[in-house]
């Protein structure tokens, strides 16, 4: 309660400074989250999106009010068309405001998968498994969710054309999540530590590595590589994938889309409509209609030709062993949880030494085993022997470093999968060299 001037019965002067200051402390706190909410550049403007951070992920409680999956009509198939996504999905994150996130630090869910029977290359199922796991550690490392899929969600669109229906459906599975990210099973990531910069995409819903001069001089349908891609859960998506899937196997004009295809790309070899050519033709016809949206990325190896990566990854190893000797802070054991951190000072450094052919030794940050076929064994003629096989055992070696570094162990060498236990101040001293 107030006290009072004992005079004229007023409130005293330090009661009334305590208001001032209270009053001042709360129009400073308002004006803060005002400028914060505003200045945030999120792909929806929800009023809970301001708390969220500050609530731990509410997994048991469904509220009872109904969204989109109450609507019988709704359908996780590529053939029905969404209408009015991004107002269904923002109602569902209303009643559920711990799953929002910003456009920095999205929520991302990674598809990958193969074919529903066992591999008929003997060592295939291994190499799958060894793929996979690969994806999951990077995921573990960097708090996104993955889906590893098996079946043909529709009959028609098998092989490189399955994609496309699963990432419809895991939309619809999971609307908190504000990208997708598919990576074929052949793919990898070779730099457990780099993070893709989602703000770079915060105006676009679709990103693919790729070379803009290839797609709009050349019509060249390796312009780029439709095997790893990021798209933005929202109702542009959802149109854009009913597009791309209009020249696929369930479409009556197939055989038509394929014809036209191999017209349009001089280098197609084959006359079968394919994914990568699809999304080529749809950038270079309807620019107009989806090329402001779509982002082509080169700047790093979203998608990184295994030929001219698994020769290097000797030397790179090499070379990070060095920095880390010189440099103690990025030698220094640390959580599994805080990877992303570290990733940020290699960077600093590695920028800092590279010099003018810096990326010919830095880690790339997926690698792709295009044309290898490891489950079936039907590699690409070009492919010599054994190559591709032996490529990835390298390759995955190398990226199972980097995760066990974190548990204090290390492959002997990249062609060898048996691991040795590592000195604690490893490598920070002369005895230590011979272990790379």
């Amino acid at each position: 309660m107030a006290t009072k001037n004992a005079i004229n019965g007023k409130p005293s002067s330090s009661t009334r400074d305590k208001k001032s200051l209270f009053i001042g402390l709360s129009l400073t706190t308002l004006l803060f989250i005002a400028i914060w909410y505003f200045s945030e550049p999120t792909m929806f403007s929800y009023p809970n999106i301001i708390y969220s951070s500050m609530l731990s992920l509410n997994r048991s409680h469904d509220p009872p009010e109904p969204t989109f999956y109450d609507d019988p009509e709704l359908s996780y198939t590529i053939d029905k068309p969404m209408r009015n996504w991004d107002t269904k999905r923002r109602d569902w994150l209303k009643l559920h405001p711990t799953f929002s996130s910003s456009s920095s630090n999205p929520r991302v869910l990674l598809l990958t998968g193969s074919q529903p029977s066992p591999c008929s290359n003997p060592f295939g199922d291994s190499l799958l498994l060894r793929c996979f796991k690969n994806k999951v550690d990077y995921c573990r490392m960097h708090g996104y969710d993955i889906f590893y899929n098996n079946a043909f969600l529709n009959p028609k669109m098998k092989s490189f054309w399955a994609k496309i229906s699963l990432v419809r459906a895991a939309m619809m599975a999971h609307p908190e999540v504000e990208w997708i990210w598919w990576m074929d099973s052949d793919a990898m990531f070779t730099d457990m530590e780099f993070k893709i910069p989602f703000e770079r995409y915060s105006h676009h819903n679709f990103v693919v590595h790729g070379w803009p001069n290839l797609i709009y001089e050349k019509k060249s349908w390796v312009a780029v590589n439709a095997g790893i891609f990021l798209i933005r859960n929202c109702q542009w998506s959802m149109e854009f994938l009913d597009a791309w899937a209009s020249m696929g196997p369930q479409s009556p004009d197939y055989k038509k889309w394929g014809q036209t295809l191999k017209s349009t790309f001089q280098d197609k070899m084959f006359p079968e409509s394919d994914d990568q050519s699809a999304l080529i033709y749809l950038l270079l016809k309807e620019k107009r209609k989806w090329g402001d949206m779509i982002y082509i990325e080169n700047e790093y190896s979203l998608h990184g030709y295994w030929v001219g990566i698994v020769g290097k990854l000797d030397d790179i190893s090499t070379k990070y062993v060095a920095i880390s000797k010189k440099i103690r802070k990025l030698r220094r054991r640390r959580a599994e949880a805080v990877t992303e951190s570290y990733g940020g000072l290699w960077a600093e450094y590695l920028e800092k030494i590279g010099g003018e052919r810096k990326d010919s030794w830095r880690r790339p940050f997926i690698t792709h085993f295009t044309g290898c076929q490891p489950c079936s064994g039907n590699h690409n003629p070009d492919y010599i022997g054994d190559s591709c096989w032996v490529g990835m055992e390298k390759a995955l070696n190398f990226a199972d470093n980097q995760v066990l570094r974190n548990f204090g162990f290390t492959h002997t060498h990249l062609e060898n999968t048996s691991a040795i236990s590592l000195p604690f101040d490893y490598p920070g001293g002369d005895d230590f060299e011979d272990l790379v």
